[in-house]
């Protein structure tokens, strides 16, 4: 019979982590080799004349050339290895060794549970969907390739656990990684890491991406930071699978999983996805309609303004939204209008309209606002198409006979078009969502007044309630 290398997986550091498996080998060796941080761990477990080999730091492959010398001459010896002997562990060594020396020796790896996964239950359920491990040592792995396999993760959406976060001479990778997280995921995205985990010294944290301090770690801490899914509950850090569907929650239709999709994709590609979501929130709607990314230039909110309507529009007794054109009014979703009991109107058509606009000499576009305002003064009010409908409706402001919810101004072309966006600034008292320059139109204008409509589900950023 050949003799054998085992190499077991130890766990994180207590008994209990350990498997049958490994107990049961470790019960059984005569020779066990490892790591001298390791072997009071394991020392309980071991025949009482079982031979220690051990060595300090940096030293594995002389570790594991000296189990070879032993198994080839004759004996079976076990190597040990902390959390699982394959990940980051000594197995893929021992291998590449018994290549080195044409051996043929009989080499059985046993599992263990790795760092990333005992950390992992005691946050909660961080883990729950795709997911990555990345360790921040450079030292056999250059930083480039490391920083390459951040941004992956970052941009593929992965769960990331990360190992080797710092030690004594590295200090800043972790402030990089943060850096290249921040810069693809939402600030508020749990993290959590702990220190030591199932040892003595064990140590749980929960915070954000936001408030995450590297200073806070130390090299026997493991960070887990989540996806566009996880979130924090009761100091639990949980990422959902899907498989739950609460009876009341209605599950996504085929149109707005499409839609939830692209606003992850946005996300992803936008230059400044840190921004305030009451912002973020009526841009990524904009992007999604134009595919233009120059929105995250020209569209701009007041302070609190997305929310601030849609309070109006729901608890505030205001019922109507008034367009400047037909257009803009057909591209508002007729589901969110039923499900709020808010109405859209457009005067631009009327019989009255147009014998306003001729009596005035005026447009017919400003005929319509004139005569909205005059029914309906604190609407909700949207222009996609009409630059002097929205100078209209400022000149009826600052005459006390408008006081609209909010302005969605997008006005599209290229006379008098930046002008009437700057005329609607110095109402502050208004919120407001504006499409600066020249750019905008009746579509966009739309799309913005869908993202004020389904606000309730900016938070999880899941768009397209209505589709």
């Amino acid at each position: 019979m050949k003799p054998k290398i085992t190499v077991i997986g130890i766990g994180p550091g207590n008994a209990a982590d350990m498997t049958a498996a490994a107990i049961d080998a470790l019960r059984q060796a005569e020779i066990v080799v490892g790591y001298k941080y390791y072997i009071p761990f394991i020392a309980p477990l071991l025949r009482l004349d079982a031979t220690i080999i051990q060595n300090g730091m940096k030293q594995e492959q002389t570790r594991i050339e000296k189990a070879f010398e032993i198994a080839e001459s004759g004996r079976n010896v076990c190597i040990i290895s902390s959390g699982d002997s394959g990940i980051y562990g000594m197995a893929p060594l021992v291998y590449e060794m018994l290549r080195a020396r044409g051996s043929d020796l009989e080499i059985e790896v046993i599992p263990g549970i790795s760092a990333f996964q005992k950390a992992a239950s005691l946050l909660g359920a961080p883990i729950g969907h795709d997911f990555c491990v990345i360790s921040l040592s450079d030292l056999m792995t250059p930083w480039s390739l490391i920083e390459r396999r951040i941004q992956a993760a970052v941009d593929a959406d992965f769960i990331t656990a990360v190992y080797n976060p710092k030690s004594t001479g590295r200090y800043w990778e972790l402030y990089r990684l943060k850096e290249l997280f921040l810069s693809g995921r939402n600030p508020e995205t749990p993290v959590g890491f702990v220190r030591q985990a199932g040892r003595d010294e064990q140590k749980v944290t929960l915070t954000t991406l936001r408030e995450f301090n590297p200073e806070d770690v130390d090299m026997f801490t493991v960070v887990i930071i989540g996806n566009s899914q996880s979130y924090l509950w009761e100091n639990h850090f949980t990422t959902p699978r899907g498989y739950y569907r609460p009876s009341n929650v209605r599950s996504s239709s085929p149109g707005q999983s499409i839609m939830i999709e692209s606003f992850r994709t946005i996300e992803r590609e936008m230059a400044h996805p840190e921004i305030s979501l009451d912002l973020k929130w009526p841009m990524l709607h904009a992007i999604h309609t134009t595919a233009d990314f120059d929105m995250e230039n020209v569209v701009k909110t007041d302070a609190g303004a997305v929310e601030k309507i849609y309070k109006s529009l729901t608890e505030g007794g205001v019922r109507t939204i008034v367009t400047d054109v037909t257009m803009a009014a057909s591209g508002i979703r007729k589901g969110a209008l039923e499900r709020l009991g808010v109405e859209v109107k457009c005067y631009l058509n009327d019989d009255a309209t147009t014998e306003l606009a001729k009596e005035k000499g005026i447009t017919r576009t400003q005929a319509g606002i004139r005569r909205a305002v005059a029914e309906h003064s604190d609407a909700l009010y949207v222009f996609g198409n009409a630059p002097t409908a929205l100078m209209e409706l400022c000149t009826l402001i600052r005459q006390k006979k408008a006081n609209p919810c909010g302005i969605v101004a997008s006005p599209v072309g290229f006379v008098h078009v930046c002008e009437s966006k700057h005329m609607i600034k110095p109402f502050t008292h208004i919120p407001k969502i504006i499409v600066e320059g020249r750019k905008g139109g009746s579509n966009l204008a739309a799309t913005l007044v869908n993202s004020i409509l389904c606000w309730p589900d900016a938070q999880l950023l899941k768009p397209g309630r209505d589709v």
